[in-house]
């Protein structure tokens, strides 16, 4: 197996389709169907079905792929441990959708600056979706709410602390005043999907007004969140970082709920020039100052 066939074979199972594919690795769409035959050829065995023009992995196929996402991971790795005063290649970054808005512009583009010839690719997901793509080999490394829900605080990622967040219950503007969970009037959160440490903190602190866990209302922004709780219906959990984005905040009532840590991790004994570039980089970013007192109501 060669490395340029893994990498088109992961990119198909990931786009699910060749065109898709073709267009990301910048090739002829003829180039990628031949080079995915080839390798099925070379291992034996079928990788994916074809479904028209959706290519899905085969259960062979889905077995090649963790092995493909290692491979790749360690030859990157190794191509940069050849170079180590010079952060070059690719660093696949992870991070919450709070992070990656409020926290991440600043020193991305300060590494971008410093150093061109790394290529950085972000994705969102909750925290512990990321730490699982971590440790898959899917990303080099995360920035995440810890702990994350749902995973063993044993799990073999290495944790710098970065950020320390500070959370906020917020309430339709006309919500009573709320000194405990026993003053809340709502019932339902909403929230991101499972895996979401801040969602997790938000069901435990509602939890207590009703000994029973919130009705959970799924949604993928915070621009979303904070819509539904603006109808008056539900509450939502933000980071402040998040609310001091917005040019006009909408007209909420906002309960502090305490710190949560934001930790750069990654896999033990990771270790590559940029990923040292981006420690410096985030080391070097300073924290938003607060600017909200605790039971504020923000109007716009």
């Amino acid at each position: 197996m060669d490395l340029v066939a893994l990498e088109i074979f992961r990119t198909v199972a990931h786009e699910g389709s060749v065109p898709r594919a073709a267009d990301r690795l910048g090739r002829a769409q003829s180039n990628v169907p031949t080079r995915v035959q080839q390798l099925e050829q070379q291992l034996g065995a079928a990788l994916f079905l074809r479904e028209g023009r959706r290519m899905v992995l085969t259960p062979a196929g889905a077995t090649l792929q963790g092995y493909a996402e290692r491979l790749l991971a360690l030859a990157e790795e190794a191509r940069q441990a050849l170079h180590p005063g010079t952060p070059a290649g690719h660093l696949r970054i992870g991070a919450m959708e709070s992070t990656a808005a409020a926290r991440l512009p600043a020193p991305l583009a300060q590494l971008h600056a410093r150093w061109p010839a790394l290529v950085l690719e972000l994705r969102t997901a909750p925290s512990r979706q990321l730490v699982e793509q971590v440790l898959a080999h899917e990303l080099d490394c995360a920035l995440v709410a810890w702990p994350p829900p749902g995973l063993d605080e044993e799990a073999p990622v290495q944790r710098t602390p970065v950020w320390t967040e500070s959370l906020l219950l917020a309430l339709p503007a006309s919500h009573p005043p709320v000194e405990t969970p026993a003053d809340l009037r709502v019932h339902t959160l909403a929230a991101f999907a499972h895996g979401c440490t801040y969602r997790r903190i938000g069901e435990d602190w509602m939890r207590q007004a009703t000994g029973q866990a919130p009705q959970v209302l799924e949604l993928a922004s915070y621009p979303a969140i904070l819509a539904c709780v603006a109808g008056g219906r539900c509450a939502g959990v933000v980071p402040e970082a998040v609310v001091d984005l917005l040019h006009t905040p909408p007209a909420l009532r906002w309960v502090p709920l305490g710190p949560c840590d934001t930790v750069l991790v990654h896999r033990t004994g990771y270790a590559t020039p940029a990923l040292a570039a981006l420690q410096a980089a985030l080391h070097g970013a300073q924290d938003t100052p607060s600017v909200l007192a605790p039971d504020s109501s923000l109007r716009s």
